[in-house]
C-alpha cells in the first residue's frame, strides 16, 4: 500500500512534469513560411509540427505562411493550392495575405519559394523586421541578388543563412570536420535539371555543388565547364594551392573525396531533418551554421560555370564574375 507521503510526492512529480511540458510547448519558436510552391513547405512542417513524425525536430512549430508562387514557372504555380491546403487543413497553419503580416506573427522565417528570383523582394520585409531568416536553395536568381541579400542582411544586422539540405549529410560533415585530413580533391554529383529563368546550376545542380563546397571549403579560384562522357554537365574548379573540386551531373546524390589521411564517400542525401534541426538551432542561437562567405563563393562558382559555357569551355576566374555582378 502506498503511503500518503509517497503518493503526495508522485502527484507532485506528475504535476511538475506536466507543467514543464506545457512550458516547453509554450516556448516553441513560432516559424513562418514564405513560398508554398515546393514540397519543402509540407515536409519541413511535418518534421516540426508532428511529434509522431519519424524525424521529428522539437523546439519550433510552423504557425503561419504566405503562399507566394510564380505564374511563369509551371512547377511553382500548379502546386501552391495543394500545399496550402495541406498546411492549413492538416497542420492548422494560418495563411496570411502579406509577408509584413507574417512577420508580426512569428519569431523566425523560412523563405522556401522554389523560384529564386523573388527571394530578394520577399526577404526585404523580413530583414526590415529583423527576423532570423533561413533561405532555401537557390539563395537568389542571380549572383547580383545573392550579394545584395548578403549586404542587406549585414546592414540590418539580421542573422540569416542559405543552404541545400545536402550540406548536412553525415558523410560530408565528417569529411568537413577532418575525418580524412585536408581534402586535396573531390567530386560530387547530383541531378541538374534546368530552368530557363535561372543560371544552369542554380536550379538543381546547386545540391551537388553544395556538397562539393561542404567538403572542399573556401578557396576556389577558377572553373572550367565541360561535359562528361555521357554528355552531362561537368564543372572542374581549381582551389588555392592546386586542390581540385568537380561537380558532375548524375542521377542521385554521391561523390568521393581524397584527403591527406585517406578517402571517403561523400555527397549523400540524408533527408530534410538534419537541415531542419540546424535551422532550429540557428533560430535559437542566431549563429549561422554556414559562413556567408562560403555561400557567396558557391554561387560565384555556379555563375562562373555559366560564363565558361558562354566562352566555349574556357577557364573563368570567380573574381571576374563577382566583379561583373557588381557593375551597375
Amino acid at each position: 500500500m502506498i503511503s500518503p507521503r509517497v503518493l503526495a510526492r508522485c502527484i507532485l512529480f506528475i504535476t511538475m512534469t506536466a507543467t514543464m511540458a506545457r512550458l516547453l510547448h509554450a516556448a516553441d519558436l513560432r516559424i513562418g513560411l514564405i513560398g508554398l510552391d515546393t514540397s519543402h513547405a509540407t515536409a519541413f512542417t511535418e518534421i516540426l509540427n508532428n511529434p509522431q513524425a519519424k524525424d521529428h525536430v522539437p523546439g519550433a512549430k510552423v504557425v503561419a505562411a504566405f503562399k507566394g508562387g510564380s505564374p511563369d514557372i509551371e512547377s511553382s504555380i500548379t502546386r501552391v493550392e495543394g500545399y496550402t491546403a495541406t498546411l492549413r487543413d492538416k497542420h492548422g497553419v494560418r495563411i496570411v495575405d502579406s509577408i509584413e503580416e507574417l512577420c508580426t506573427q512569428v519569431d523566425a522565417v523560412m523563405l522556401l519559394s522554389v523560384d529564386g528570383r523573388p527571394h530578394l523582394t520577399q526577404a526585404r520585409p523580413v530583414l526590415a523586421a529583423r527576423k532570423p531568416l533561413y533561405i532555401d536553395k537557390p539563395m537568389a536568381g542571380t549572383l547580383r541578388d545573392v550579394h545584395t541579400l548578403a549586404r542587406l542582411a549585414a546592414e540590418s544586422k539580421t542573422p540569416f543563412f542559405s543552404s541545400s539540405s545536402l550540406r548536412f549529410a553525415k558523410s560530408s560533415q565528417a569529411v568537413r570536420k577532418g575525418s580524412i585530413g585536408t581534402v586535396t580533391n573531390a567530386w560530387c554529383g547530383s541531378p541538374a535539371s534546368l530552368e530557363k529563368t535561372h543560371p544552369d546550376l542554380f536550379w538543381y545542380g546547386v545540391h551537388g555543388c553544395e556538397s562539393l563546397f561542404t567538403v572542399m571549403g573556401r578557396g576556389c579560384e577558377s572553373v572550367r565547364r565541360g561535359k562528361t562522357a555521357e554528355g552531362k554537365i561537368e564543372v572542374v574548379g581549381t582551389w588555392k594551392g592546386g586542390r581540385t573540386g568537380t561537380f558532375r551531373e548524375i542521377e542521385g546524390y554521391q561523390g568521393q573525396a581524397q584527403g591527406t589521411l585517406g578517402a571517403a564517400q561523400v555527397g549523400a542525401f540524408d533527408g530534410y531533418a538534419p537541415l531542419v534541426a540546424e535551422a532550429v538551432t540557428f533560430f535559437q542561437t542566431k549563429v549561422a551554421p554556414v559562413p556567408i562567405e562560403e555561400t557567396l563563393e558557391l554561387f560565384a562558382f555556379m555563375e562562373a560555370a555559366d560564363e565558361s559555357k558562354r566562352r566555349g569551355g574556357a577557364q573563368v576566374r570567380l573574381s571576374e564574375v563577382v566583379e561583373m555582378a557588381a557593375r551597375p
